[in-house]
């Protein structure tokens, strides 16, 4: 296996669009690392650049210690998973799985070892004489994974590879790629744009948009500590609510905004107070807006009155859209909570929970 060392990495297009700027990103040995971020931001393009299937326009990339710049697809002993799978129609699995190793000179028993094991670990075994069209979707996604499993490379490169699927495979098969990371221990480069994948299958995450790295850090990190608004707002499902406002000394450092003044906790009052007066946008995770009548009873909790906008029932919480003064807000809540459409609904924010951002800079305050 291998690291993965990406420095100063340009690419244009066309000469004026940019598509991937100044990135500098390490890849550990044996590291799980996924790239996500919206349509457009350049992840793929990176992807693309580390497996040489798209040419650099200035910065250099190292696989182990090798600069890899000028080197062919074929012989940077890597192996990539596509969206669309890429199987041959005409082959079977079998030879599907086996063709890379057979260009390669392999012998016809080494090859059978390595297709065997490799169709075991992805219990595909039983379908090694079919051809694709005979396979569903998450078949043919394990095929695809089988083939570059055979391969045995330094590096894996997965390309938006569960985009084609529905959304309980979907689950099912990040946690067979998760699974197969913790057991054969390669290192993986992942690109997709749902953060729910990201979350839950990296070792470390990279948040990219408009070409440029925002944040690399592990999930809980990129959760509890975003770097920056766009973080804060793209990690995490519902949304993290933003609120425009300032921080003011009200009796102590409090938030105002249009729902009133709300005090600080204990510690953000500590260090937030060298940025009195300075106007911020306060983020606030869904989870952490309670119902008074199901909430947790913390001192620090601060009551705003509310209208239901729109009612999710999720089963096991509640998802609710409200209206706060002229804020629009999510909360997660019991499920036990009765609520109504245009009804009035108490809440609470957890004050301890919140983090303030810049809201010329829109980076996390510290």
């Amino acid at each position: 296996m291998a690291k993965v060392v990406l420095q100063n990495l340009w690419k244009t297009f066309d000469k004026d669009v940019v598509a991937v700027r100044d990135v500098n990103l390490e890849i550990n040995d044996r590291e799980f690392m996924v790239l996500v971020g919206p349509s457009g931001c350049g992840k793929s393009t990176t992807l693309r650049m580390v497996a040489g299937l798209e040419e650099i326009t200035r910065g250099e990339i190292y696989i182990g210690d090798r600069l890899v710049n000028d080197v062919l697809p074929k012989d940077r002993d890597i192996a990539m998973v596509f969206q669309n799978y890429a199987l041959y129609p005409h082959m079977t699995v079998y030879d599907n799985m086996a063709f890379g190793l057979k260009l390669r000179k392999y012998s016809k028993t080494e090859i059978k070892e390595r297709v065997e094991s490799a169709a075991d670990i992805l219990g595909i075994t039983e379908y090694l004489g079919r051809k694709p069209k005979a396979l569903s979707g998450g078949q043919r996604q394990r095929v695809a994974v089988g083939r570059a499993i055979v391969r045995q490379p330094s590096v894996f490169l997965f390309d938006e590879p569960l985009s084609n699927l529905d959304a309980k495979l979907r689950v099912q098969m990040r946690t067979e790629i998760s699974r197969l990371h913790n057991r054969i221990q390669a290192t993986m480069i992942y690109v997709t744009h749902d953060q729910t994948e990201a979350m839950t299958m990296g070792d470390r995450i990279t948040v990219m948009k408009d070409g440029v790295i925002h944040q690399v850090d592990t999930p809980l990190n990129l959760y509890n500590k975003p770097s920056n608004l766009f973080v804060g707002g793209f990690i995490g499902s519902p949304a993290m609510n933003f609120i425009a406002g300032r921080l003011a000394d009200n009796a102590g450092l409090v938030f105002e905004s249009e729902m009133g003044p709300l005090p600080l906790g204990a510690e953000d009052a500590g260090h937030l107070k060298p940025h009195e007066g300075k106007e911020v946008f306060m983020g606030i995770r869904p989870e952490d807006i309670h119902s008074v009548e199901f909430g947790p009873d913390i001192p620090s909790i601060s009551k705003i009155d509310s209208e239901v906008d729109v009612i999710e029932p999720m089963g096991n919480e509640l998802f609710l859209y409200v209206k706060v003064a002229g804020a629009s807000l999510v909360a997660r809540i019991d499920p036990r909570q009765k609520a109504v459409v245009g009804g009035a609904l108490p809440l609470c924010i957890d004050m301890d929970k919140v983090i303030f951002f810049d809201a010329k800079t829109e980076e996390h305050l510290v």
